[in-house]
């Protein structure tokens, strides 16, 4: 007897997805998708505001020194002259003493790039005026062969400034915590002289010493002004 046959389904492929479970699982992708990128993007904002508050912190540590060095240029100057001619040391004497307090203000607003060279302005003014220097400055040391040279200068003595300033040169390094003084001193006697070909030479030694670790903009106007 022949077997009886039985019509036959065969499933070639598997029930196709709802379109409620597409959207969910989609839904899902997109959340994982989103978990790693919010991370990502929250680190390079992060990044992004890092580097624009350190532009503005570099921005202004620059504007506070130049403006430091302005008004420091402008009182010497006041005291000084214009270094063509010739003050009185009595005049002299008489500017710093009516400037001193202006002076102090300068050491106590100056940013840590100028605070030690203006300190040691202040301690040259009180040395002239007072007649004695500080007594923990001894004439034999770098710092205070520097206020003994911003003294002469004070008092228009640029042959005697220069002399404070010749030993220390070779060493007037960036290893050195009273360089950068020594450097704007010295610049400054050029500047007293008028000896600007001097003054151009001072400046690229300095600047060959400290390339790429040193502010030459405050020397480099002094230089412009002789």
């Amino acid at each position: 007897m022949a077997r009886s046959t039985k019509s036959r389904e065969i499933q070639v492929q598997k029930p196709a997805q709802s379109l409620a479970h597409f959207q969910t699982k989609l839904g899902s992708g997109e959340e994982e998708d989103g978990g790693l990128l919010k991370p990502i993007l929250i680190g390079v904002a992060a990044l992004v505001a890092l580097g624009l508050i350190y532009g503005g912190w570099g921005t202004w540590q620059n504007a506070s020194a130049e403006k430091h060095e302005a008004a420091l240029a402008a009182l010497q100057m006041e005291v000084e002259g214009d270094g063509v001619t010739p003050v009185p040391p009595a005049e002299v004497e008489k500017r710093m003493r009516e400037r001193l307090g202006r002076l102090e203000g300068l050491v106590a607003s100056a940013p840590s790039s100028g605070k030690a060279a203006t300190a040691g302005l202040l301690s040259t003014w009180r040395l002239a005026l007072e007649g004695k220097a500080p007594a923990t400055i001894k004439a034999d040391e770098p710092w205070g062969q520097i206020r003994l040279a911003q003294r002469a200068i004070a008092l228009g003595l640029t042959q005697e400034a220069r002399t404070q300033l010749e030993p220390l040169r070779a060493k007037a390094t960036p290893g050195e915590s009273w360089a950068e003084a020594f450097w704007a001193c010295q610049l400054d006697a050029d500047r007293l002289a008028g000896d600007r070909a001097q003054a151009l030479k001072d400046l690229a030694d300095y600047k060959a010493r400290f390339k790429g670790r040193g502010d030459a903009s405050a020397l480099e106007n002094l230089v412009q002004s002789i």
